[in-house]
């Protein structure tokens, strides 16, 4: 109850004074009249008191009512002593319970015959209209004792009186007691008070106020919410702000989690633009969702409650940055920062989602951008985003369509680093999330797949067939989905198709039939695809029955374990099914041998049934020996073309009484007969189809066919036809060209079946047929020279005849040569006027372009390069066989004596042939795809790789490592002996005496092998965490190389291991090819560090190298310490150099620098200079005069390496680089330079002033430049004129304005030039236009010597 506050002490004592009988009289009476003033006064202003639980009635307006006490008690005669007496009286009134509860409750309208129209319908409390009386606040105290009763919180209801009163008397008076009030109180009326302080308080009071609460804050933590609750609503100045967040923020990581939301709103809506960045810095590092101290509660119910908090948290969040553009900035500049791995957060994640979901100020883009950098710098990985998914799952809910979002936006892109994140990401949404979010996520991956986009679609099938195998269940339950891509079949490759038809076949024949109600759909489109006539479709119901027979078989054998039924009519249903293709496919060779590939890669990957296997390996092999193997006779009788006989027999006592391959007959059937069922094209096909068999049904043993190894194909008798191939038919040359692409992929299909065999003697035979492919490549270039337009039967079966590479046709050399000739007669009499010494660099060019016609006029031959797609697939394990060193054997005598030993290993041409053909099987695996330039249709890459195909990038790159040690000893080889030959040469390698066609061999196998070991090592998924072991280990072979036990050295130990290793390398590299193949690798080994790279490596490989190329320059360029010095080097001393040389010469500090090489140097130190300049950071008016000094200094070289640049193309006559290189050079001066003129032109008046004279000598030269690009008439120039003169004008009238800034305008005077060309000379042809002419500055004080005549854009600087 309340109760009105004891008197002063002077009344205590004058009461005491008098007697006790008349005190009480007395007081009784004054009692009465003090209730009778109270009483009277509130009836005249309009209120009737009532009593028991009525409410207390008003007449009139709540403000006339306030107005009418006041001058009631302001006029009454005993003021203001009545006063007293009417406060006196409301506390004898109140003493009463329930009447002190009326008066706390608000008023009524009287209802009763009076009028009461012009009463509100809704009232305050007397207590409320009495404390709106000036008059009246001071002398009003109240006292809480206790809550009250029946559920009515009084000391609540008195708060709420005080809360937005029109005006306070003595606010400070009133803030103390509060506070007061606040110290003693119970625990609920201090929440009550404290929130109410804003409500209550004035202005004027906040800031006093506000330093109680926080120190109450930092007391007690169970008012923590009230607090900042009344503190995120009063008006209090920055510093006081900062220091109350700063206390707030001390206490973040010890609250509740209940009353997290709270903190985290009040920091975030009190902090101001300029303290965003390091307020919500410093809340992320102490903002730990995962272990906040959480309420004691049940354990069922405490996980629920913890994500209902943890949403409050992030609702906060997005409160804030929806609403405060530097909040949103902040937040991503935070996470932004953060550098290792350990230090992401649960909270950058959701953070991210927020931010992506909310959009504000363009936001969605800035999260986007910040996942992929963190993604791709391996900072936030696979394991953080499970974290978050299985922690908050019910919280990233509300997120789930920008969570999708942001995988669509991941798997689409083209980096192969942020792909499998995104990967993660749906895989996590389609295992965490409810029903619909799971047909989203499915819906989501068949639309990459329908797409058509090569690495989307590979990514989402890859994942399809995850989730298929992890979750058949729930992926059963959205086949009818997945069975829609069928429609989009057409834009698939046959890899697609494969995957496609994987997933569709788990789920229609799954262990459980989940998905059964799509096998009749699967059944109907195959056989349709099969009974079609157009090949891409047969081809799509080859591979789709292939995969369906593989997964029906597969389940057959689960069946068949279980005791199933049902196994034997699933069996029936898969041979049933080969039938049916195999019948389908007997009239198309290309189909039948698709047929046959398809089925060895599903016995390659899969597990069949026995029963099956068995039917398959009896079938396949008895109609390969009924259709391609033929007893060996001494007389071959038929109607060839070219005498016959049995040729690359690898047992000779096996010469009579063996077999052969029918390959001659069967391929003059061919051409004879073109419908014949057995085709020389299904060879190879069928012979790998029985080699699988062979290795399943035996464990890998090939006993049964390795006499196919050493069987001859039939053969010419003599390959001296080639030598006169010219004088063939068209039919014969044909004829033979095709007989050699079968031969070559009998003898690759027949490595691919023993190349993994263990036995010595089987080992060289291997080896032995490398070396008659790589012989018969050789005769095959030359019968494919003299038949130009052969299209070569195909190898791949895979892919649309349409889409095959178009083979290129024999060009005639001489037209080519005669068209060049007259191109550079035309060029060579357009530049006539050159100085003398431009006339000596044009004339060693002209002499080396002239002996490069010769070359490609007297060069025969083709290159297999375009050709090979028809050439078949080699599989990864044939590269094993580059382990392999000196294999001998013994022959025996027919006494079983030994009569001869036989010694075989691989020389430079089998090394060559097989490290080109593991660098095109890395390129395609390991290196990044590159995208097709716009509006150019890009070829299939996969031709040719269909084996390669069944294997991940991880498996390629496992494989490489293991390969490693052998690679490094054929360098090590190749090391040694260019380095013998250098040292028998007396340094010179290509030597009188040297072989060429060896050294040509030796030196691409030197090649190879550095680019082997670049894409190796260039390989993206090294950056990725879970494969750093992996980079460890290949970085260990290199470092094990220079010293044995390095293997568990760090990496950063590891990288300068091999790094020194690789160097030694560089003084026996024999081509500049190979040169720059060993300084790419350099750098890229150099990158694996853990640390900042290091930017001497570079210049140290470089300089190794000695700079031969413009690639090799560049780099040196772009590495070295100081470009600019760099670039003045070459100019000022490599060029002088070469001019002072013979005509056949170089340059000595540059010695590859040569006539030959000068364009490639100068085109190459232009645009690195214009690329340095660009870094130049941009002047600031608030630099220091040191830094101005610096930024000055720099722009002086620059620009003088520019005008050093300038004055070669004197020297030659080559000015399409200059024209594009030079005009971005003075757009980056323009842009960067000039500013710096701006604020250093008062200080550095000197350096200023020459700077610009040695840039007008430029730009002059530049001016003359436009007017010889009209001479010469090259439209190639001139289109560059424009653009070059619009920025020289630019210049002009930029340099007035700089002057015009330091108040010296009169210094600027503006004139036009004469067209001149590059030697100075007048063009007469102008002369009537000089004064339209575009104008340029000039900056000398006067005019040129012999000038007078010219009008000139004359600048003096005084």
């Amino acid at each position: 109850m309340l109760r009105k506050k004891r008197r002063s002490s002077v009344d205590e004592e004058s009461k005491k004074s008098r007697s006790t009988g008349r005190a009480a009289k007395s007081t009784v009476q004054d009692e009465a009249v003090r209730r009778n003033v109270f009483t009277q006064v509130l009836r005249e202003a309009g209120i009737a008191l009532r009593q028991s639980n009525t409410p207390n009635e008003i007449d009139v307006d709540q403000a006339v009512f306030q107005k009418r006490v006041h001058q009631l008690l302001r006029k009454s005669p005993q003021y203001p002593n009545i006063i007293q007496e009417f406060v006196s009286g409301l506390e004898s009134h109140i003493e009463d319970q329930e009447n002190f509860k009326n008066c706390l409750l608000p008023c009524v309208p009287r209802s009763s015959d009076g009028d009461s129209s012009s009463v509100c319908s809704y009232q305050e409390s007397l207590i409320r209209l009495l404390l709106g009386v000036e008059i009246l606040q001071v002398c009003t105290n109240f006292c809480p004792l206790d809550m009250g009763e029946n559920g009515v919180n009084i000391p609540r209801i008195i708060v709420n009186q005080l809360k937005w009163l029109d005006r306070i008397m003595d606010s400070k008076d009133l803030a103390g007691k509060l506070m007061e009030l606040v110290s003693v109180a119970p625990v609920e009326l201090q929440r009550d008070i404290i929130v109410s302080l804003p409500e209550i308080l004035e202005d004027s009071q906040h800031n006093d106020v506000a330093q109680e609460l926080n120190s109450l804050l930092q007391q007690n933590t169970q008012l923590t919410v009230p607090v900042l609750d009344a503190l995120s609503s009063l008006n209090l100045n920055p510093a006081l702000l900062a220091e109350v967040r700063s206390g707030v923020m001390a206490t973040l990581t010890a609250v509740s989690l209940e009353d997290l939301p709270v903190i985290v709103k009040f920091i975030l809506h009190t902090v101001s633009a300029s303290e965003a960045n390091e307020v919500v810095s410093d809340l992320r590092k102490k903002l730990e969702l995962e272990f906040c101290v959480s309420p004691a509660l049940t354990q069922a119910s405490q996980h629920s409650d913890n994500q209902g908090c943890v949403g409050l948290v992030l609702d906060t969040i997005k409160s804030a940055v929806r609403f405060q553009k530097t909040i949103s900035e902040a937040w991503l500049k935070a996470i932004e920062n953060v550098v290792e791995t350990e230090d992401h957060k649960v909270t950058d994640l959701l953070v991210l989602f927020i931010l992506h979901t909310v959009n504000a100020n363009h936001s969605r883009r800035g999260a986007e951008r910040v996942l992929r950098i963190k993604v791709r710098g391996g900072q936030i990985r696979e394991t953080l985003l499970q974290r978050t998914f299985r922690g908050y799952a019910d919280v990233m809910r509300n997120y789930f369509p920008s969570i999708l979002s942001l995988a669509q936006g991941l798997l689409r892109s083209p980096d192969p680093c942020v792909v499998p994140f995104g990967a993660h990401m749906y895989k996590h949404a389609f295992s965490t999330f409810d029903s619909y979010c799971q047909q989203e996520v499915v819906s989501s991956l068949v639309t990459h797949i329908c797409s058509g986009l090569g690495g989307e679609v590979d990514a989402a099938l890859e994942l399809l067939c995850e989730l298929v195998v992890q979750r058949p269940d729930e992926m059963a339950l959205y086949a009818v989905f997945v069975k829609g891509i069928l429609d989009y079949m057409e834009n698939l490759t046959p890899q697609q198709i494969r995957r496609l038809f994987c997933v569709l076949s788990s789920l229609a024949f799954g262990k459980e039939q989940q998905g059964s109600h799509i096998q009749d759909d699967m059944h109907i489109v195959i056989r349709k695809q099969l009974s079609s006539t157009v090949s891409k479709y047969k081809r799509i119901g080859i591979i789709g029955a292939v995969m369906v027979v593989g997964r029906m078989s597969s389940c057959s054998i689960s069946a068949s374990q279980a005791g199933t039924l049902k196994d034997k009519e699933r069996q029936r249903q898969v041979m049933a099914l080969l039938e049916l293709v195999k019948s389908c496919s007997e009239g198309s060779p290309e189909a039948a041998a698709l047929y046959y590939d398809e089925l060895s890669n599903l016995l390659q990957t899969c597990t069949l049934d026995l029963l099956v296997q068995e039917w398959i390996g009896k079938s396949v092999l008895e109609d390969f020996q009924e259709d391609f193997v033929i007893d060996l006779t001494p007389d071959i009788s038929g109607n060839f073309p070219f005498p016959a006989a049995a040729m690359y027999n690898l047992d000779e006592d096996e010469s009579q009484g063996g077999i052969a391959i029918n390959l001659l007959p069967l391929l003059a059937d061919a051409f004879c007969y073109k419908g014949e069922r057995v085709s020389p094209l299904c060879l190879a096909s069928f012979f790998r189809l029985l080699r699988l068999c062979e290795e399943n049904q035996h464990k890998g043993d090939l006993e049964e066919i390795d006499l196919q190894l050493s069987c001859c194909p039939i053969m010419l008798t003599d390959l001296d036809v080639v030598e006169k191939v010219e004088s063939l038919s068209k039919p014969e040359r044909e004829f033979l060209c095709s007989l050699l692409f079968y031969t070559i992929n009998w003898f690759r299909e027949v490595v691919n079946a023993f190349c993994h065999q263990k036995d010595p003697e089987m080992k060289m035979k291997v080896v032995t047929r490398l070396q008659n492919i790589t012989y018969l490549q050789t005769v095959l270039e030359r019968a494919l020279a003299a038949t130009p337009g052969f299209v070569p039967p195909p190898a791949n079966f895979d892919g649309d005849v349409s889409e095959r590479p178009v083979v290129p046709s024999v060009a005639i050399p001489g037209k080519k040569g005669n068209k060049e000739k007259a191109g550079r007669k035309r060029k060579t009499s357009a530049s006539k006027s050159s100085s003398g010494d431009g006339a000596q660099l044009e004339e060693g060019t002209e002499a080396d372009e002239s002996q490069q016609v010769k070359e490609k006029e007297f060069r025969l031959g083709v290159s297999l390069a375009s050709y090979r797609p028809f050439f078949r697939e080699l599989d990864v394990e044939v590269l094993g066989v580059l382990q392999c060193g000196l294999l001998s054997r013994s022959l025996l005598d027919t006494e079983l004596h030994s009569r001869e030993r036989e010694e075989v290993q691989l020389g430079p041409a089998e090394l060559v042939f097989l490290l080109e053909d593991m660098l095109r099987k890395l390129d395609f695996s390991l290196a990044p795809v590159k995208r097709a330039p716009f509006l150019k249709v890009q070829s299939d890459r996969s031709v040719g790789f269909s084996h390669l195909q069944q294997k991940s990038p991880q498996d390629i790159a496992i494989s490489c490592v293991q390969l490693l040690p052998t690679l490094c000893a054929h360098l090590e080889n190749c090391h040694n002996h260019f380095q013998a030959l250098i040292s028998a040469n007396q340094g010179v390698v290509d030597a009188p005496g040297v072989d060429e066609n060896d050294h040509q061999l030796m030196s691409s196998v030197y090649q190879l092998l550095l680019q082997v070991l670049h894409t190796t090592f260039s390989w993206t998924g090294f950056c990725q965490h879970e494969h750093h072991s992996k980079l460890k280990s290949a970085l260990a072979v290199l470092a094990g190389r220079l010293k044995e036990g390095e293997a568990n050295l760090p990496l950063e130990q590891l990288v300068r291991h091999s790094f020194e290793y690789l160097v030694n390398f560089g003084s026996t590299v024999p081509s500049l090819s190979s040169a720059l193949s060993l300084t790419q690798l350099l750098i890229v080994v150099s990158e694996g560090r853990t640390i900042s790279k290091s930017t001497t490596c570079g210049s140290v490989c470089a300089d190794t190298c000695l700079s031969p190329c413009l690639y090799l320059g560049s780099i040196y360029l772009e590495r070295t310490g100081d470009v600019l010095r760099a670039v003045e080097e070459i100019v000022g001393e490599g060029i002088p150099e070469l001019m002072n040389a013979a005509k056949d010469g170089n340059s000595k500090t540059f010695p590859t620098l040569t006539r030959q090489t000068f364009l490639v140097f100068f085109r190459g130190t232009m645009a690195i200079l214009e690329r340095s300049v660009r870094r130049i950071p941009a002047a600031k008016q608030d630099d220091s005069n040191e830094v101005q000094t610096e930024k000055l200094l720099t722009w002086n070289l620059a620009v003088r390496d520019f005008h050093m640049l300038v004055n070669l193309v004197k020297v030659n006559l080559e000015m399409r680089p200059f024209e594009t290189y030079g005009r971005l050079f003075l757009e980056a001066f323009l842009k960067l330079g000039m500013p710096l003129l701006d604020y250093s032109f008062k200080k550095h008046k000197e350096d200023v002033q020459s700077l610009l004279k040695t840039f007008q000598l430029s730009t002059r030269q530049l001016h003359h430049m436009c007017g010889h690009s009209k001479i010469r008439q090259d439209t190639g120039l001139t289109n560059h004129v424009p653009a070059l003169k619009k920025s020289l004008e630019q210049f002009v009238y930029r340099v007035k304005a700089m002057l015009v800034l330091n108040n010296c305008q009169e210094a600027f005077w503006l004139g036009n030039l004469k067209n001149r060309d590059l030697k100075g000379e007048e063009i007469l042809s102008q002369r009537s236009r000089v004064s339209d002419e575009e104008g340029e500055e000039q900056t000398s004080e006067l005019p040129e010597e012999g000038s007078d005549d010219e009008v000139k854009t004359h600048c003096i600087l005084s």
